[in-house]
């Protein structure tokens, strides 16, 4: 075992016809000749390369042969003891004659191979207990004449329209069957009555062309503890029929045309779980009165209400609402849930830029289910707007058998991704990986996770390029692509099992791989985050893969071990291709893996691709663009908002990065123009999306801190104009910090006449005329009527005494911005409306330059003038006040 064996030398087996068990898995043989060891009664060769295999007969018992090429499998004589035959994943293409003829078979395992139908020999046998022919061509299967001992049939994923017509009447010790994945339009009839004497429990019929006439059937399985009956085109469930199901325990429905489910599950006293997503459900079933009802899914359906009993089960740990659009919960219903662990709706929806933007180019859907184990090990990450572009992260985690680690990766994984790409390093994603693993502490010493990560973004060397995606996994969580509906794997198993070369490096590396193909009997996996104690044996290295993203690209799909060992990425990419709602899709493949036989935790996330020309977003054409000048007031489209830290803001103005950074920490995006020092302006740079970027020379770079300024104020935090303390203002002796949404725009015929007045005491400079306006926004806000607000605001900003007195004066406090009247934020900030956010915080002394020093003989007469001064601004302020109030045209958090 676990050595590059390729075939076994018929003379070194000469003297040892006395042995009885081999074990040759994990090795390179194409061809095996056993027949001289009489005495073998048991044989292991999974996973090598065998075309053909040749046994003896009189002492095999058992022979697992799974995971080959096999095409023909001899054995002389027939074995009279066998007992166990495991022949799955090979190249079969019909179940050989001498296994029809043990008469001692119990197990016959021959799924994932290329059978066109089935010996009626087989079938017939009056000691075969388990049969698994799923994954196979099967278009029919023989009739049944006796009665037999089957207790478990697979059928899955064959091309089955019906079963045979006695199954359940010849076949009464059946527990378990599994048709899913096939054609099936109707079932086989039962005995009713009191003759009725079917011990089916278990019931699988998931994804076939079922009706409404299949229900009355399964009145004749009275005993029936799990059925699933997803994916069909049931429109109704009879009341009555349900009623007679007593010792239901699990019910699946979903993907169906359900309107509404039967009061009468309320007779099904030991339901624990009831999962009816992707419906057409619009009245809350009456499951909250069941005593055991422990996990409800009526997602993606069209409940507008709830009806809810005086007293909730104590048992209800789950209960799934979302995808419910016009679901509208009262905070005494949610107060009523308030015990139960987890309660899923729909979070308000988001008016943020970011999320606006974000999401005309992706959005995803997540599912988890805990299946037949207590608790739930998969975490997974969904961030759709991150970092400071328009970028998202995608990640799953799975603990196998803890839950701690998953839940510390979703939680830290994507602020270390944050600090690795700021770092602009290639190796970021690497970088992300190691750091993660080191900071899981001592959790991650004895405890390990899977872990896979995507990324699209903008290429780190090449700003200017399209979308990228980049993904990197450790452990057995993957990531697929759909790419014009055929399926792309982008992730690396790291598994002993189908990692050959990992497998040589851990052996190498003298680890103790005990039988079952686990790391010193750990796991089965050799690169996970945490296990630090198994180092060097399990490495947290990852596998990294960066491709650029296309308008082919139509999916990313996301999901754990459980998840691919029972949908193959073709199957699963198809199965979602057709759906538009990405949490519908997620659901979906959730309850295929389960249908189809999970019983482990299993996650799935699914991320819709719109990577297309439709989602451009650029000014290019909407906006005409003119020289030096400035630019035409033909702008249709709204500002394209940017992502940073949940602040819609952007700069969009006639300034330099150099002159804003000298006194913002900016929170501006991309799109801007620049103006030198001297006030004459630079070709504006038009705004682009994410599919036309600008090039690299001129993109500005973004600070992730907010905006910070500094004035001359007095300790109070007041202006020297200022006679009551602004609103919104607090004080710590120290700066003033502003967290704002800032946009200037520039315009042609944008100038307002104003009196002369206005013009001698405002005493602008020459930069006054050039039309620049300073707009300030209400935080995570989007308005496209940008220009004409502009003006409105400007014009009643030059009306502002603070403001105007202070347009031409000379600042103190080392800035380099030059003198204009754009940039007196600070003075703009306090004549607009406020929130009680932020702080503001002044010099605790005032600038010598600003003292005013008056000589003794003048005294009386300044101190006359000053008094003359306050009595007319108050006069002015009192007229100001009876004058009808103009509609508030912007607001700003501050």
């Amino acid at each position: 075992r676990l050595n590059n064996l390729k075939r076994a030398a018929a003379d070194t087996l000469e003297g040892n016809k006395s042995v009885a068990y081999m074990d040759l898995r994990d090795n390179q043989m194409t061809d095996l000749d056993l027949s001289s060891l009489v005495s073998l009664e048991q044989l292991h060769c999974e996973r090598n390369k065998l075309r053909e295999l040749t046994l003896s007969g009189f002492s095999l018992r058992a022979l697992y042969a799974n995971s080959n090429c096999l095409t023909a499998v001899n054995v002389y004589p027939v074995p009279g003891l066998l007992t166990c035959l495991e022949l799955s994943h090979n190249q079969l293409h019909c179940v050989p004659d001498w296994a029809c003829e043990a008469k001692k078979l119990e197990v016959l395992d021959v799924s994932y191979n290329l059978l066109l139908e089935l010996p009626s020999r087989i079938l017939r046998s009056l000691s075969l207990r388990k049969l698994m022919v799923g994954h196979n061509r099967l278009q029919s299967l023989p009739p049944l004449l006796d009665h037999i001992p089957l207790e478990v049939l697979d059928l899955q994923h064959n091309l089955l329209t019906k079963l045979p017509e006695t199954l359940f009447v010849k076949a009464l010790n059946l527990r378990y069957l599994n048709a899913s994945a096939n054609s099936l339009e109707s079932l086989p009839s039962t005995c009713m009555g009191e003759e009725n004497l079917s011990m089916l429990q278990l019931l699988y019929l998931t994804n076939n062309n079922l009706t409404d006439q299949c229900i009355p059937v399964l009145v004749g399985h009275p005993n029936l503890r799990i059925l699933h009956l997803a994916n069909n085109n049931l429109q109704t469930f009879p009341a009555s029929k349900l009623s007679k199901l007593e010792h239901l325990e699990e019910l699946n429905l979903s993907g169906n045309k359900l309107k509404t489910i039967p009061t009468t599950v309320a007779n099904c006293k030991l339901l624990h779980t009831l999962i009816a997503h992707s419906n057409e459900i619009s009245i809350f079933p009456e499951i909250l009165h069941l005593p055991r009802i422990q996990f409800v899914d009526l997602s993606c359906n069209e409940l507008t209400e709830i009806l809810i009993p005086e007293a909730l089960p104590g048992a209800l740990q789950e209960l799934d609402l979302s995808g419910n659009t016009n679901l509208v919960l009262e905070h005494k219903t949610l107060d009523i849930f308030s015990h139960i662990t987890t309660l899923k709706i729909d979070a308000k929806p988001s008016l943020t830029a970011d999320s606006a933007l974000t999401s005309a180019f992706w959005s995803h859907g997540v599912a988890e289910l805990a299946g037949q184990r207590n608790k739930l090990c998969v975490s997974s990450l969904a961030l759709g707007s991150f970092g400071e572009g328009v970028e998202a992260v995608y990640g799953m985690f799975d603990g196998d058998k803890n839950e701690e680690l998953p839940r510390l990766l979703q939680c830290t994984m994507a602020d270390v991704l944050l600090e690795e790409v700021q770092q602009s390093d290639t190796m970021f994603m690497s970088n992300t990986f190691l750091v993660s693993h080191r900071k899981l502490g001592m959790a991650g010493q004895k405890l390990g996770s899977s872990a896979v990560l995507c990324y699209i973004h903008n290429e780190v060397a090449d700003p200017a390029s399209n979308f990228s995606l980049t993904v990197a996994n450790v452990g057995t969580c993957q990531a697929v692509l759909c790419r014009s509906g055929k399926a792309v794997p982008l992730s690396k198993i790291f598994s002993l099992e189908q990692c050959s070369e990992e497998a040589r490096r851990v052996k190498g590396q003298k680890a103790i791989i005990t039988e079952d193909n686990k790391v010193n009997g750990v796991t089965c996996c050799t690169r996970m985050l945490g296990c630090t104690y198994l180092h060097p044996w399990i490495l947290p290295k990852p596998h990294v893969n960066s491709i650029p993203l296309t308008v082919q690209d139509e999916l990313l799909l996301l999901g754990n071990k459980a998840l691919w060992e029972h949908l193959s990425y073709a199957e699963a990419v198809s199965a979602v291709r057709h759906l538009h709602d990405p949490l519908a899709a997620a659901k979906k493949l959730c309850t295929l893996a389960q249908s189809y036989g999970c019983q482990d935790n299993v996650g799935a996330m699914v991320v819709c691709l719109n990577i297309s020309e439709d989602n451009c977003t650029c000014e290019m054409h909407s906006l005409t663009l003119t020289g030096t000048g400035g630019f035409s007031s033909t702008t249709t489209k709204p500002a394209t908002p940017s992502c940073s830290s949940g602040i819609a803001s952007e700069f969009s103005s006639e300034l330099s990065a150099s002159e804003v950074s000298s006194e913002v920490g900016s929170t501006a995006s991309d799109e801007h123009s620049a103006v030198g020092l001297d006030g004459s302006l630079l070709p504006r740079q038009e705004r682009r999306c994410s599919l036309h970027p600008v090039p690299p020379s001129s993109i500005f770079q973004r600070q992730p801190s907010s905006a910070t300024f500094s004035s001359n104020q007095s300790d109070n935090g007041l202006d020297s104009d200022d006679e009551q303390p602004v609103e919104g203002v607090m004080t710590n002796g120290s700066k003033v910090e502003v967290e704002v949404d800032i946009h200037c725009c520039k315009g042609k015929g944008l100038e307002l006449e104003r009196p002369a007045a206005e013009y001698s005491s405002s005493a602008p400079g020459p930069e006054d005329d050039s039309g620049l306006v300073l707009i300030i926004r209400r935080q995570n806000s989007v308005n496209s009527n940008t220009v004409q607000r502009g003006v409105k605001e400007k014009c009643e900003l030059q009306k502002s005494l603070s403001t105007c007195c202070l347009y031409g004066k000379k600042l103190s406090n080392g800035s380099i911005v030059p003198l204009e009247e754009s940039l007196n934020l600070i003075e703009v900030a306090t004549e607009a409306p406020k929130k009680k956010t932020g702080y503001f915080a002044a010099p605790s002394q005032m600038e010598p330059e600003d003292q005013f020093v008056v000589p003794p003989d003048l005294e009386e007469e300044v101190k006359e003038q000053m008094k003359q001064h306050q009595e007319d601004g108050a006069d002015q302020e009192l007229k100001e006040e009876h004058a009808a109030p103009l509609p508030e045209e912007f607001d700003t958090a501050l």
